[in-house]
């Protein structure tokens, strides 16, 4: 089965972006334990101090809608609930992105 799987990085090499605040998202196709970069999407950040922008919220998560699931380095209870909406499922895993769908995976596979 392969699916993409969505990178908050400002680097492209560490998960380092909240998903609020993240400018791009790196695309990657992942097939058994194997994934490969597929594309960079830009992005318009809808969070700002304590706040979002809902219109930005929500083309933000259609940014992903082709999306598994998205890692990133933080993400608001909101963020979550508006992903899930869309089922896609976010994990917290500030890493190197290689080593962070390396974890990824192996969540997929043991449950």
């Amino acid at each position: 089965m392969s699916y993409r799987v969505a990178v908050a990085s400002s680097d492209g090499k560490y998960i380092n972006e909240h998903f609020g605040r993240a400018s791009q998202f790196l695309i990657f196709n992942v097939a058994d334990d194997q994934f490969e970069f597929y594309e960079l999407r830009n992005n318009d950040p809808p969070c700002f101090g304590e706040g979002h922008n809902e219109d930005k919220m929500s083309r933000t998560v259609e940014l992903l809608a082709d999306c598994k699931a998205v890692l990133v380095s933080q993400i608001g209870p909101g963020a979550v609930q508006a992903l899930s909406f869309k089922g896609i499922t976010s994990y917290v895993l500030p890493d190197f992105i290689e080593d962070a769908l390396k974890s990824f995976i192996q969540i997929e596979v043991t449950g």
